[in-house]
């Protein structure tokens, strides 16, 4: 028979976390979210910081700026850019990680906007594509967008645009090869991908 702590209770072992003890723990833990700001409950010894689930202070980079915003923990990167900044070049159209069309660059890698969440990216490097064109000037990727035709409804576009440089500032010299896995993570549901492929192509030979 198991050992137990109390006999009216068989089953709770002495040594160790009891059941009890241990839905105890749960009820506790369960219950810090719910305190609006930020709380701190001890995991494995050491004291972590839970938000929410009122809204808290955080400082976006965008773009170069810092923009201070209160926003839930629950708010996503894209919702934060758009509903709260009003910076929406990054597109909501899967809205699960899977089309890319809000892809923007956090600390120069690109990620799913959608599927990062705004409190994540406190105090980091945010870039998205209006950051592109300078005093009026289309960025060399958008210019050859444009030339190759290389959009139709464009809701992509902009998510494209924005993998499309990073892959490039890290891949000048790309392949073909190299170009289809490394801009497979965006989804272009018109179907222009020709116009994409013509568009990289001509940025690789021009070196841009």
């Amino acid at each position: 028979m198991p050992d137990s702590d109390d006999p009216k209770h068989p089953g709770e072992s002495s040594s160790g976390v009891s059941r009890r003890q241990f839905l105890k723990i749960g009820s506790i833990t369960v219950a810090v979210p719910l305190v609006a700001g930020t709380g701190v409950v001890d995991a494995a010894g050491e004291d972590v910081k839970v938000y929410g689930p009122g809204k808290v202070p955080i400082t976006l980079n965008v773009n170069g700026k810092a923009r201070n915003l209160q926003v839930e923990p629950r708010v996503t990167l894209l919702d934060a850019l758009r509903d709260n900044l009003d910076i929406t070049g990054a597109t909501r159209v899967c809205d699960r990680g899977e089309c890319g069309a809000c892809t923007v660059m956090v600390d120069n890698k690109t990620v799913y906007a959608c599927s990062v969440l705004a409190i994540e990216t406190h105090g980091k490097s945010v870039t998205t594509v209006e950051s592109l064109m300078l005093d009026g000037k289309l960025h060399p990727v958008q210019q050859a967008f444009v030339e190759n035709d290389a959009s139709q409804c464009g809701f992509c576009t902009p998510g494209f645009v924005v993998a499309t440089k990073s892959f490039l500032d890290r891949h000048p010299h790309a392949t073909a090869d190299e170009l289809r896995r490394g801009l497979s993570g965006n989804l272009c549901r018109c179907g222009t991908y020709d116009g994409i492929k013509k568009a990289v192509a001509q940025l690789i030979q021009k070196g841009a």
